[in-house]
C-alpha cells in the first residue's frame, strides 16, 4: 500500500505531546496511527512512539536498560526515513536520539537521575506544523 503523501492530523498532534513531554499520551496517540497504517510508514511512526517511551523511561519511570532499548530501536525504525518525512528532520532526531543514548551510556544506571534533559528534542514538522491547529 503507497505511504500517504500527507500526515494524518493526529501525527501533529502527537509531536504536541511530545514536545510537552506527555510521553504516554503520544505513544497511545502514535499506536493508533501505527495500528491504522498499511503501509509502510508504519515503522516510522513506530520509530517515534519507541524514542517517546524510551525518554519516559529516563525521566517518568525510571528504567535503565529499557531507556537505552527503545532509543536504540527507534533510531533504527526511523533511520530509513531519512532524511525527512511529513517535514520532520529524521536525521537530526536520529542524531540526537544517539547523543542522548550515548549520555545514558556514559552515565551508567546509578545515574539516570542526571541525565540532561536538554537532550530530549523538539520535535517540529516544517511548515505544516501548527500546534494552534491541535
Amino acid at each position: 500500500m503507497p505511504e500517504p503523501a500527507a500526515p494524518p492530523p493526529e501525527f501533529f498532534k502527537a509531536l504536541e505531546e511530545f514536545n510537552q513531554r506527555r510521553f504516554f499520551e503520544c505513544h497511545e496517540t502514535l499506536e493508533d496511527l501505527w495500528n491504522a497504517e498499511r503501509s509502510g510508514l508504519r515503522r516510522f511512526y513506530q520509530g517515534i512512539l519507541q524514542v517517546g517511551v524510551g525518554y519516559y523511561k529516563i525521566i517518568t519511570r525510571p528504567n535503565y536498560r529499557g531507556a537505552l532499548s527503545l532509543l536504540e530501536s527507534g533510531a533504527g525504525y526511523l533511520r530509513p526515513f531519512e532524511p525527512s518525512r511529513f517535514g520532520l528532520d529524521v536525521t537530526a532526531l536520529v542524531e540526537t536520539v544517539e547523543t542522548a543514548r550515548r549520555e545514558l551510556v556514559r552515565l551508567g544506571p546509578e545515574r539516570l537521575d542526571q541525565f540532561d534533559r536538554k537532550l530530549i528534542p523538539t520535535l517540529k514538522a516544517g511548515d505544516a506544523y501548527d500546534p494552534a491547529k491541535l
